[in-house]
């Protein structure tokens, strides 16, 4: 099995353990995107994957490559040219303190890209599946355009698409990012939501639910499946449902629509090492899981708990 993620890889800088940025003298230098996180994911699985984006020819951009080669991750087909990385700055919250993310992605070499970068047709040669996020088109425009001609050259080479919703309202507004999806979606056959990313993007919010106060009715998310899977045509919807506690504590369970049941996962006690990347890396499982040929039920425990382990 053969598949194909499109977006961002940026340099990640993190102070040290739990330091707060005023604290920090030295931050970790790492890489990483959500797209290119689930590469990373089924590639560890022993999937053929590769990644899709544009880095700069310089030491920097080799390095990012550099950085998906040694998880096996195929980097043949990413576009060389530009003159920046993105960079986040992470702070990990710990307890009662919150994770905070500054971005420095503004002129990357992705964000400035052309459609005229990228030979969809020969890239979607042989493979049988693409994934994307909404990050991706959030960069501008102009990506909105080069994620749309990948949607139709996947649908053409008859490959099966995946989305993340992943509303980031500090790249775009939520009118912004629900005229680009609702475009996109079209093409999209499952779809990647959280708790609040559906209510962001599309406006179709669960009852009885406070996100942010950590109340959450997890029934209530058969009616934002249903919703979404009517009003963009997707075969399935998947929904991940985080019960934060704290920063450092939260449950975690994850539901699967297939257009006729409604699968709950078991839900996990989790206690976070880091919470970078886990949707990614459900996304990761929930397309394993799928290309294996689970049933829906096995295919949502399956990527529950492969987030559960990243976290």
């Amino acid at each position: 099995m053969k598949v194909v993620t499109f977006g961002e890889l940026m340099v990640r800088l993190q102070p040290f353990n739990y330091e707060r940025f005023v604290q920090a003298n030295s931050l970790e230098f790492s890489f990483g995107g959500g797209e290119a996180n689930v590469a990373v994911s089924l590639a560890n699985y022993g999937l053929d994957a590769a990644f899709v984006t544009k880095l700069p020819a310089h030491a920097i951009g080799q390095a990012a490559v550099n950085s998906l080669r040694r998880y096996g991750v195929d980097t043949s087909k990413i576009t060389r040219g530009g003159d920046r990385v993105g960079i986040y700055f992470n702070e990990k919250g710990a307890s009662q303190r919150g994770s905070v993310c500054i971005y420095d992605r503004a002129n990357s070499a992705i964000q400035l890209a052309q459609p005229s970068d990228f030979d969809w047709d020969k890239i979607f040669e042989g493979v049988d599946w693409f994934h994307f996020t909404g990050i991706t088109p959030a960069l501008g425009e102009n990506v909105v355009e080069i994620c749309r001609e990948a949607c139709k050259a996947a649908k053409a080479h008859g490959v099966k698409i995946s989305c993340d919703l992943n509303y980031r309202g500090k790249l775009w507004t939520r009118e912004q990012a629900r005229a680009a999806m609702t475009g996109l979606c079209q093409y999209v056959d499952v779809c990647i939501s959280n708790e609040e990313d559906a209510k962001d993007v599309f406006g179709i919010e669960a009852e009885n639910t406070d996100v942010t106060g950590g109340k959450l009715n997890k029934e209530d998310y058969r009616s934002v499946a249903k919703q979404l899977a009517d009003q963009s045509g997707f075969a399935k919807v998947a929904i991940t449902l985080r019960t934060s506690i704290s920063a450092s504590d939260n449950d975690w369970a994850g539901m699967l629509y297939d257009g006729e049941r409604y699968c709950f996962s078991k839900e996990y006690h989790l206690h976070i090492v880091d919470r970078v990347g886990g949707g990614d890396s459900f996304g990761g499982g929930l397309i394993y899981a799928l290309l294996s040929g689970k049933d829906t039920q096995a295919a949502i425990e399956f990527a529950v708990a492969a987030s559960a382990l990243k976290h």
